[in-house]
């Protein structure tokens, strides 16, 4: 048996979607490993539920209800048949005392989602909505998108959670993706965004930002 049916069998747990494994403000001692599938992060915000992400394989979550013993601060609810690991506080420290490639790898996550959560921050206090949208969909490209055979990046996120991600209204959100569509460099697909080219969805933010610098002119 492999080491990852050996874990699988020892703390695996399959879910079903729409399954909550945890809930903002709830105590938590366990975290999770995704191992297939994915699971949807949210928050709420003023009332409203936000994405912050949608994980997939590979992804661990939770853990820092374990590391500063505090409630949650945002519910993960599986999106679609999944497999995870679940880790009692106990196991993830032996995990990590024990496993110096496990606290690398956790020490590049935690500090990839600090880089994340300071990107979106930088997104979210952004006055014009166009240059919101695209540095939003290029966030989610960098962090949760999923390279395509064609060289294109699978977003799991749709149109109307973008729009709730980056704080705007679904028209002027729709606006914003149709225009990208025209130009070829992104397109809405299902319940996913397609980014046909992050090096040009990078450079009409870049000329988005020169035009309100220097004006039209």
């Amino acid at each position: 048996m492999e080491r990852s049916d050996q874990l699988f069998a020892r703390f695996g747990r399959t879910c079903a979607p729409g399954e909550v494994l945890f809930r903002e403000g709830e105590p938590g001692d366990l975290m999770f490993v995704l191992q297939s599938g994915s699971v949807r992060i949210t928050k709420t915000v003023k009332g409203e539920e936000k994405t912050l992400a949608v994980l997939g394989p590979g992804e661990f979550f939770g853990e820092m209800a374990i590391l500063n013993d505090k409630p949650r601060t945002a519910t993960a609810t599986v999106e679609e048949p999944t497999k995870v690991l679940v880790l009692g506080a106990r196991t993830f420290e032996q995990m990590v005392v024990s496993n110096a490639e496990i606290a690398v790898r956790l020490i590049k996550r935690l500090s990839r989602r600090l880089d994340s959560a300071n990107e979106l921050i930088e997104v979210l206090m952004h006055r014009d909505p166009k240059a919101r949208v695209i540095l939003g969909l290029s966030r989610e490209a960098q962090y949760n998108g999923r390279p395509q055979a064609d060289g294109s990046v699978r977003v799991p996120l749709g149109v109307e959670e973008l729009a709730e991600q980056v704080g705007l209204d679904l028209p002027k959100t729709q606006e914003v993706v149709k225009r990208l569509t025209r130009l070829g460099i992104a397109r809405p697909e299902g319940d996913a965004l397609i980014v046909t080219d992050v090096a040009r969805l990078e450079e009409f933010y870049e000329f988005l930002e020169m035009r309100e610098r220097f004006g039209d002119a």
